[in-house]
This record gives C-alpha cells, structure tokens and sequence, in this order.
C-alpha cells in the first residue's frame, strides 16, 4: 500500500475515533446534566426566612380565646404557623424557649410548673396557632408576661411551632429531637398526638 494511502487511512481511522469520542463525551455531558437537574428538583429545602417587620411592627387582630360569642355561631378560618412544617424554624423556637427563660414557669419538657403544662390536652386559652400567638404576644393574666413589641413576629410564631410541637401537634418528620442532656424526656418528634380541649381558668 502506498504511503499516502496509509496515511489517509490512518487520517480517517482518527477521524472516525475522535469524532466517536466526542459523541461519547455528549452522551455524558447531557447525562450529567439531566442528573443534576434531577437531584436539585428532588432535594426540596425547607424555606428559611431571615427577614421578618421588627419587632416594633407587631401588631394583632383580634384572637378568639373562648367559644363564647353573641348571635349565631361565626365560622373563623384556621390560622396555621409558617413554621408548624418547618424542622428550622421549630428548632429555632426550642432555642429561644431556652432563651427566653420559658423553663422556669413552664417546665424544661413543657411539663409546667408554676405556669399551666404544654405537653398536655389542656389549654386555658385555646391550642390554635393564633390563640397560642396572642397569649405569647399579649402575655395573660397571672403571670404570663407579654412578649410583643420585644421580640419580633418570626420569633413570636416560631416559639409557636415549637409550642405546638410540645403536644404532638406537628409532624413527627418536622418536629425537633430530644437534647442530649434531657435523656428523661421523650423527644418531641415521638410524643403522641395530644387532641387540644380549651378548658378556661381553673
């Protein structure tokens, strides 16, 4: 075979491979690309909200604290927490009830002590998440000292969520885990569901 012919076979053998390589190297950029868009659609984060109206800015509606109410029975729409599915933002309560220095009246667990119990059916002023924000944030009679205009609304429904949590009134996928140092205590994330009864004063 003449040189030439050899070199231009030898030419078209690396033509051939090199553009097999090159159409190889598609498949796997396309590939890898249809993967990571995959992964980044599956892998859902929580929602993180960092900016919130100051705690200057918090102002309520009124709440509703009893059944009572004159005239015929007004259907209210059921007001949830931004937190009460977010693992962060319950966690973030959990903090600031340490904080805060809730332990003291309420119980480190939310087991009560010189104030009502949160791990329990019971709730004077009612267990929604709106009843729960107005007495954190208006405070009560007897004791309950009102947190609004100190602390800001995030952290207000925040503490929400993890009140809520304390009673089994999350889902046990969001809710936080037990501390290491409260081995006594069941973690929220495994506390039965507790089905709320407004009680009033005792």
């Amino acid at each position: 075979m003449p040189r030439r012919a050899r070199v231009g076979a030898a030419g078209g053998l690396t033509q051939v491979f090199q553009s097999g390589c090159a159409q190889w190297l598609r498949v796997i950029v396309v590939l890898a690309v249809v993967a990571a868009t995959a992964a980044t659609a599956s892998c859902e984060r929580e929602t993180r909200r960092y900016q919130e109206l100051p705690a200057s800015a918090n102002r309520e509606s009124g709440v509703r604290v009893t059944a009572l109410e004159p005239g015929r029975p007004q259907h209210q729409a059921e007001v949830k927490s931004p937190y009460q599915n977010n693992a962060w933002g319950m966690g973030e309560g959990k903090r600031l009830y340490a904080a805060y220095n809730c332990a003291p009246c309420h119980g480190v667990n939310g087991g009560g002590a010189i104030g009502p119990p949160l791990i329990d059916d019971k709730w004077i002023y009612g267990a929604g998440a709106d009843q729960i924000y107005a007495t954190i944030s208006q405070g009560r009679p007897d004791g309950m000292p009102s947190f609004g205009g100190h602390i800001t609304t995030q952290q207000i429904w925040q503490l929400v969520a993890y009140v809520q949590s304390m009673s089994g009134q999350v889902k046990a996928t969001s809710a936080p885990s037990r501390n290491d140092d409260q081995m006594v205590a069941q973690p929220e994330s495994r506390l039965s569901t507790q089905v709320p009864v407004q009680t009033g004063h005792r």
